[in-house]
């Protein structure tokens, strides 16, 4: 391992701490992903679409960057290249959206990508950011 991809690991770690399985992408519950990027540890992004950011709200300090719209890609390599050495944290309704873009991007050679687990509504296996009543921003 080169010296920068050892650093890069450290990075990685003290954000989304040990992996849990060797397989396992990197996933944080929302509270973890609020406490990070509140602490400037990763950049939240939010890919649900306008019509969703408008039903509840967007998870403050999260960047809005809809998955659906135009160039969404380049746009979300536009945002690594803002803010290099932070990992990306992708939240979206209930996670289900989140995990499949992670293993797509992941398989496309991206790094650095982080689940944020149960989204804004939660799912059977993980509450979500508003049923853990964390802070939101409304969308106009």
């Amino acid at each position: 391992m080169d010296r920068r991809s050892f650093l890069l690991s450290l990075a990685t770690t003290a954000v989304i701490g040990p992996a849990r399985a060797q397989s396992a992408p990197p996933s944080l519950s929302v509270r973890e992903a609020h406490e990070a990027n509140k602490a400037g540890k990763l950049v939240l992004v939010d890919i649900r679409t306008p019509e969703e950011w408008a039903d509840t709200g967007v998870p403050d300090g999260a960047i809005k960057l809809d998955m659906t719209g135009s160039a969404f890609e380049v746009r979300l390599a536009a945002l690594k290249l803002d803010h290099p050495g932070k990992p990306i944290a992708l939240i979206c309704r209930t996670g289900n959206r989140t995990s499949t873009l992670q293993k797509t991007l992941t398989a496309r050679g991206w790094k650095e990508l982080v689940d944020v687990r149960g989204g804004l509504l939660g799912n059977p296996k993980d509450k979500g950011w508003l049923a853990e009543g964390l802070p939101v921003t409304s969308y106009q």
